[in-house]
């Protein structure tokens, strides 16, 4: 009949497949197809997520920069950089346009910032413009700019909130 754990065993099946059994009693057909079964299984499986590209101190990058994945700036960038995970490191700079989904800024930004989530821990010096989902600003940090909220900030094409600012008649959105 059919034997479980020999299709879950990763490479052993190989070797216990031929002591366990006679060549004579079992085909040759069914063997290799019982050894496809793993390497299959093993493709289907999802990969682990890749660590944070890191930009060490001594690194000074002229361009623009993007990924799907995590950046760790500790140098300078001159450039815009887009990402998923952005840290800005207390010794690095940024001069340019940073978007990422989450963004953690220990150091210095020249630049729009846009982002979900958006930190500026106790180290940060901002200069620019930061768009933004939500947004924490830690004491001791320096920034310099406006702060927007946009329900998507990554999107520059987007608009702010419909309530303008300066229309205080308009009244609460949630209560239409």
């Amino acid at each position: 009949m059919f034997s479980k754990s020999k299709i879950n065993d990763p490479a052993p099946s190989k070797n216990a497949d031929a002591a366990a059994k006679p060549s004579a009693t079992t085909p040759s057909a069914p063997q290799t197809s019982a050894q496809t079964s793993p390497s299959e299984f093993k493709a289907s499986a999802p990969k682990p997520k890749p660590p944070a590209s890191l930009l060490s101190a001594d690194l000074h990058v002229t361009g623009n920069m993007k990924t799907t994945g995590d950046i760790q700036v500790e140098g300078t960038v001159e450039g815009d950089i887009r990402a998923h995970l952005l840290t800005i490191g207390e010794s690095a700079t940024i001069k340019g346009e940073v978007i990422a989904d989450d963004v953690v800024i220990n150091g210095r930004i020249v630049g729009r910032v846009r982002g979900l989530k958006v930190r500026l821990t106790s180290t940060a010096r901002v200069e620019g413009d930061i768009i933004h989902k939500t947004i924490a600003i830690e004491s001791g940090a320096h920034f310099e700019g406006s702060v927007q909220r946009q329900d998507d900030p990554l999107n520059p094409g987007s608009k702010t909130s419909p309530v303008p600012k300066g229309n205080p008649a308009a009244g609460n959105p949630s209560t239409s």
